[in-house]
This record gives C-alpha cells, sequence and structure tokens, in this order.
C-alpha cells in the first residue's frame, strides 16, 4: 500500500507546510485566526490545534517518546492555549515527524497497530500502512479547511500543491 519513501515525502509536505502556516498565521490579526468561520473546528486557531492534536495523538501511538495528549476531540480545539505555544509544539513535532519518518523500515508498515479509541469508546485494530496513510490524509483534510478560512480572512494562503515542494525541504 505505502512504503518508507511516500511516509519520507509526505512528512517532509507536511513540515513544509505547517512551516508556511507559521509564517502566515505568525503576522496575521488575532481576531481573525479566532473568529468563527463556521467551520467543523470554528476558526482558524481551533483548526490549527486540531490538526496538532490529531498528529500528537497519532504519532504517540508508534513514537514512546511522544505523549498522547491530555484532552479528547471535542477539547482539541483548545490544544494549546495561544499561538506561541502553537508554534513551538508545531515545530517541534514537525521535526520529530520528519526523524520518525527517516528512519522508518518498510517492515514497520506492515502488521497491524491497536490501541483505545475515545471516540468509538472500544479497542480498535488496524492495519498500520491504513493508520499512517490516514494521519497524512487527516492533515492534507483540515488542511484544505484552512485554506478555505485564510481566504476568508482576506490572507493568500500557502501554495499547497506537492508537486510544486522543493526537494531542499
Amino acid at each position: 500500500m505505502i512504503d518508507k519513501r511516500y511516509v519520507s515525502m509526505m512528512a517532509r509536505y507536511n513540515a513544509w507546510q505547517n512551516s508556511q502556516l507559521r509564517d502566515l498565521v505568525k503576522v496575521a490579526d488575532a481576531a481573525e485566526l479566532h473568529k468563527d468561520r463556521g467551520a467543523f473546528f470554528g476558526s482558524i486557531f481551533g483548526t490549527l490545534n486540531h490538526l496538532l492534536w490529531g498528529d500528537t495523538i497519532w504519532m504517540s501511538r508508534w513514537c514512546s517518546d511522544v505523549p498522547a495528549p491530555d484532552v479528547g476531540i471535542p477539547d482539541s480545539i483548545a490544544f494549546t492555549p495561544d499561538l506561541d505555544v502553537w508554534d513551538t509544539k508545531r515545530f517541534r513535532l514537525d521535526g520529530r515527524m520528519r526523524i520518525w519518518s527517516e528512519t522508518l523500515r518498510n517492515v514497520d508498515l506492515s502488521g497491524d497497530l491497536s490501541w483505545h479509541s475515545d471516540a468509538l469508546a472500544r479497542d480498535v485494530t488496524r492495519p498500520m500502512a491504513v493508520c499512517v496513510a490516514h494521519m497524512f490524509n487527516h492533515q492534507t483534510h483540515h488542511r484544505g479547511q484552512l485554506h478555505a478560512m485564510l481566504s476568508q480572512a482576506g490572507m493568500t494562503p500557502p501554495v499547497s500543491d506537492l508537486f510544486m515542494m522543493s526537494e531542499d525541504v
């Protein structure tokens, strides 16, 4: 289904996308970032927080040095209290994700992953490759929402086309 090269490319893509978002939101008006725009997670900041929360929970399932979030999905919009904390956590997690992807072996993507899902209120087992692919799909899904909300706020969303990512990223 997927292999180490795909995971490494997507981890690089994730870091590139988040770097562009970090640069953009650092100079954005705070009111625009917190304005409820009718998206599933409300605001730009709420969606940024949910994305960081989602990446954190997935990475905690396969990296023992990444602690799981101490809040569930409903509270993921407040995962970090402000933009400075979000920026620091986002930068660090993106770096950890890159290291994980670079040390991953194809065999690590085989087999199943089991965990307790609070969202489903039960234990779940799924193929590891599906879980990893889902993490990257989840990122892309919510960055699409961010793109629309940033446009609504009068900001120019970052370039998101995968083929435009530099090999240097």
